[in-house]
């Protein structure tokens, strides 16, 4: 996450409430780019561009919390802690009822939310505590069957009117000079740029002295190709930049326009590497994760 804000800073250090637009990661729509590649891609790779989106997106939720928040209330912040202390008995005394989860989750969001921080991180906090394992092994992980009961419901519900909702971007009176002002360049080149070295730089390393492998079947070029659809922040980043610059001036808000064409870009560019760097058939290694690594 350092290197997108880094440049970002570098680009707009007047408007520096907005460092963290550029490192969020949309998980949907890398992942549905990737998947324009169908059986090339292997497993490995989706795999590590799946754990790598989701720990880009709870970085940037504890960022939202950090960084993001204007008043605190601590009797709402004593509530959010009983409501803890609740989930961690439960998990304690593995209780595999599904919905002794979901009446203190939406409990939690609300004390979160009456707190000042903002209540995104209260689903991530209550998914910490329900059980993956049943307590009856004949029965299914309440984590997964409450998985597999909203996965529609989030798919085709949620996340296109999350999208919606954050996706207003006017362009009257946008001309193509409006990208180069310091906001959409900063926010543009964050993500077209530092996401991808900021993955590689951090990834190159750990491969190269031997303290993280490779996936199977995969080239340095065809990981590159992966680190650039990092780049697709998209909604992530919309909503965070909704958060940094909500009352601010027609220079600021123009950083939707950096989110859309960086966005735009990475995703271009990394499915052009991807498709250059990828075996033509489906490798034989495709699913093994356990392949030793290739050295550049």
């Amino acid at each position: 996450m350092a290197a997108p804000a880094l440049i970002y800073i570098f680009m707009a250090a007047d408007y520096g409430r907005g460092w963290a637009i550029p490192t969020a990661t949309d998980i949907a729509f890398a992942l549905g780019v990737l998947s324009l590649l169908g059986r090339r891609v292997p497993v490995a790779l989706k795999l590590f561009l799946l754990t790598l989106a989701i720990l880009d997106d709870l970085g940037a939720i504890v960022i939202i919390a950090l960084f993001y928040t204007e008043e605190l209330s601590t009797p709402s912040f004593f509530a959010a802690a009983l409501i803890l202390s609740a989930l961690v008995l439960l998990k304690l005394f593995r209780v595999s009822r599904t919905t002794a989860y979901l009446v203190l989750g939406f409990a939690l969001w609300a004390a979160v939310l009456k707190s000042g921080v903002h209540a995104t991180i209260a689903g991530v906090l209550a998914a910490f505590f329900i059980p993956l394992r049943s307590a009856n092994p004949d029965e299914p992980s309440p984590l997964r069957r409450l998985e597999e009961d909203l996965h529609h419901t989030v798919a085709f519900g949620v996340l296109p009117l999350f999208a919606f909702a954050n996706a207003g971007v006017s362009l009257a009176g946008l001309t193509p000079a409006a990208l180069f002002g310091p906001v959409p360049l900063g926010v543009a080149l964050g993500l077209v740029l530092g996401k991808p070295v900021g993955v590689l730089l951090f990834s190159w390393p750990l491969v190269r002295f031997g303290i993280a492998r490779m996936p199977g079947g995969v080239s340095w070029g065809a990981f590159a190709g992966v680190a650039m659809l990092c780049g697709i922040g998209f909604t992530m980043s919309l909503f965070i930049g909704s958060l940094a610059f909500e009352e601010a001036g027609p220079d600021a808000l123009s950083y939707r326009l950096g989110i859309l064409v960086g966005s735009g870009i990475s995703a271009v560019a990394g499915l052009v590497v991807l498709s250059l760097t990828l075996p033509r058939a489906a490798p034989e290694a495709a699913g093994d994760v356990t392949a030793e690594p290739t050295h550049p």
